[in-house]
């Protein structure tokens, strides 16, 4: 399987190709669109697409690293906006993925998606993204709970991260809208705990 890493500059053809493909995986599923359909879908022919991208699984990675640099710098720009330095910064990662899923991710997380369509191939490369965004945003509550004053900034992390994704999921899965704004309670509850 071709997972080569793709440049950050995109050749037009290559963009056109990923951006089809980023909206027909999320909006149909990995599994069930294949190259023909997005090369259609680009204006390209197929050579095209496997010159630009080698396979449809590095297609995949590309898709999903996008997506997921996307949220990160919509988060690293959302923590900006917070002037506090306390737990307000680990709150507002919680209001930021709030954010992005009502402007970004109207059928839920993609991520969560590509697992559930993934989980049967357990060699695809799109695991190491779908598992490093994670790993982010638990690094990234460590990072602010410490900045904090949280002495046990590690377990803690685990703990929100739980809550996150949790949530993630049930606004995936079972259209729950309410999962993010109760999942922010529970974690502002936590952050009092922990300072108790």
């Amino acid at each position: 399987m071709d997972t080569r890493v793709q440049p950050k500059s995109l050749t037009p053809a290559a963009r056109a190709i990923l951006d089809s493909a980023s909206r027909l995986f999320y909006e149909q599923g990995i599994n069930s669109v294949g190259v023909d359909t997005i090369s259609a879908d680009a204006g390209v022919t197929k050579k095209t697409l496997y010159d630009q991208f080698g396979s449809k699984a590095a297609l995949v990675v590309a898709y999903l690293d996008e997506r997921d640099q996307d949220y990160r710098d919509w988060v690293a720009r959302m923590l900006t906006e917070v002037d506090d330095d306390g737990d307000a910064k680990v709150l507002a990662v919680f209001d930021a993925l709030q954010s992005w899923m009502d402007a970004h991710s109207p059928l839920g997380c993609a991520f969560v998606h590509a697992h559930s369509e993934l989980v049967g191939t357990a060699d695809h490369p799109a695991h190491e993204v779908l598992r490093g965004g994670k790993l982010w945003i638990k690094d990234l509550f460590a990072d602010l709970t410490r900045e904090a004053g949280h002495p046990d900034a590690d377990s803690l992390s685990v703990q929100l991260l739980t809550l996150i994704e949790g949530a993630t999921v049930l606004r995936s899965i079972s259209d729950l809208p309410e999962a993010m704004p109760a999942a922010r309670r529970a974690a502002a509850t936590l952050l009092r705990s922990a300072n108790a």
